[in-house]
């Protein structure tokens, strides 16, 4: 009797996990209708060829194989010499979602890139042409409309309210299957990735696949939360981790799209970098938090308000900026012109200012510096190598001081510290030599951490480093 009753509760654990699963009928019926296949064609001007070859050189035995076997666009007879590369049609897949009655349809700006005709494919099988209303590379939001009424659309949500854990639902294309559906949970929020300032990106599990990309990402309640936009992939293929853009920047986004065709960004024209435990200690903040500004760009917005290198930006316009990474997508939301006041810490202590918000424009990279050679090696300390710099070093990097470490080794290398580094600061005190910067090391507690502004190329940056040289 007691074994019966064991083997029945063992059947009842999973009879009662998956009645806790969720059902997403309801909300595909609903919704599946306002996703659309997107499907583009643009003119290729490369060898189609060298496109479905593997990369081999000519002189490998394999390569005549391929040629001769693999089909080829311009060459519909497998076996005849290759013509001369010309002009193809490429075509490209995606999805979109229908967000008004009237046929505006949001999708990414990287599923329309290029392309010279765009067509929409509705669930009920009609197709359209769309017009390309506007296109943002920076956010990959872009809004197309197509010439029809009474369309379903879909609901927004708040990505806000998202949490982590949470059921949700993406429904896209992918590889060309219409209207695929594939759930998983929130993974993550607030995410950034690699030369993505502006989109704090949802991660998600959920299964998306190239095809994918403009498609929705739902909640349980059947609103739209956020548009899938890139996987992390070594094969091409869904790897468990995919990233939405929240609907709310997507939103935005598409707005300012409709109403004026472009997008407008805020920029006050500093240089960050992350502020961590290490370069917390040594300026003195309570905990690592902020955006610590490593350099200002002369005249802009910042040096007009008086924000200084090493300034660690707390709060802009009212909003906490926890991380480095929150500081552009707070300043790229704010209005040009706007005057706000934004809180900084300097000398463990903070302070507000003013300062009135620039308009973001297409970023010049920046120009190295190059100057004469170093003058040979004059101290060395903490495993460096340093020297003063020369006249046309100075002139060349428009500083007045600075060292120029000629080699880093040990204590110096583990904190990141390179050959060709120059050292301009240290805990916000200007190094104008080799002498000096000695002095104020020996002048520091054994032990502390201290932050040195260091230029590197074009660009500056803080470095940790601890006092007694172990790294």
């Amino acid at each position: 009797m007691f074994r019966y009753l064991v083997v029945a509760l063992c059947l009842l654990v999973p009879l009662q996990s998956v009645a806790q699963l969720p059902d997403f009928t309801e909300l595909v019926e609903k919704q599946g209708p306002a996703v659309v296949n997107i499907s583009t064609t643009q003119t290729a001007s490369r060898n189609a060829l060298s496109q479905q070859l593997p990369q081999l050189d000519e002189n490998d035995p394999l390569y005549e194989f391929f040629r001769r076997f693999m089909p080829n666009p311009n060459q519909p007879n497998p076996g005849q010499p290759s013509p001369a590369p010309r002009d193809f049609q490429a075509q490209s897949l995606g999805s979109g979602f229908i967000i008004s009655a009237d046929g505006y349809i949001l999708t990414n700006a990287h599923v329309i890139d290029s392309a010279e005709e765009v067509t929409v494919r509705l669930t009920d099988k009609r197709e359209f042409k769309a017009k390309v209303i506007g296109a943002d590379r920076r956010t990959d939001v872009a809004l197309i409309k197509i010439e029809a009424t009474g369309l379903p659309t879909v609901r927004f949500g708040d990505p806000a309210r998202l949490k982590v854990g949470e059921w949700v639902v993406a429904i896209g294309s992918p590889f060309g299957f219409d209207n695929t559906v594939t759930a998983g949970i929130v993974s993550a929020k607030g995410r950034s990735l690699p030369q993505e300032n502006f989109v704090p990106f949802i991660q998600t599990d959920v299964a998306v696949n190239p095809g994918n990309s403009g498609g929705p990402l739902f909640n349980l309640r059947g609103e739209v939360v956020g548009i899938n936009s890139q996987i992390y992939s070594r094969t091409g293929g869904f790897m468990g981790l995919s990233f939405a853009i929240p609907i709310d920047v997507a939103n935005n986004i598409a707005q300012q799209l409709r109403t004026t065709g472009k997008v407008t960004r805020g920029r006050i024209g500093v240089v960050i970098q992350p502020v961590t435990k290490e370069l917390a200690d040594g300026f003195g903040l309570p905990k690592a938090q902020g955006a610590l500004v490593n350099s200002v760009e002369k005249g802009g917005p910042a040096d007009k308000a008086g924000v200084e290198a090493g300034d660690v930006i707390l709060r802009f316009d009212g909003k906490p900026v926890e991380a480095s990474e929150d500081l552009p997508r707070i300043v790229g939301g704010t209005r040009p012109g706007s005057k706000i006041t934004i809180q900084v810490w300097r000398n463990k202590a903070a302070r507000d200012l003013q300062v009135v918000v620039a308009e973001l424009s297409d970023e010049r990279p920046g120009r190295q510096a190059r100057g004469a050679k170093p003058q040979p090696p004059a101290a060395t300390q903490f495993g460096m190598g340093l020297a003063d710099l020369t006249d046309a070093q100075k002139k060349e990097l428009k500083v007045e001081g600075g060292v120029f470490v000629d080699s880093a080794q040990g204590a110096a290398a583990r904190a990141g510290i390179r050959r060709g580094d120059v050292i301009l600061g240290v805990n916000n005190q200007d190094v104008k030599s080799v002498e000096q910067f000695r002095q104020l090391m020996a002048g520091m507690e054994k032990g502390r951490i201290v932050a040195l502004l260091v230029r590197r190329g074009a660009n500056s940056l803080y470095i940790p480093f601890r006092t007694d040289g172990n790294g």
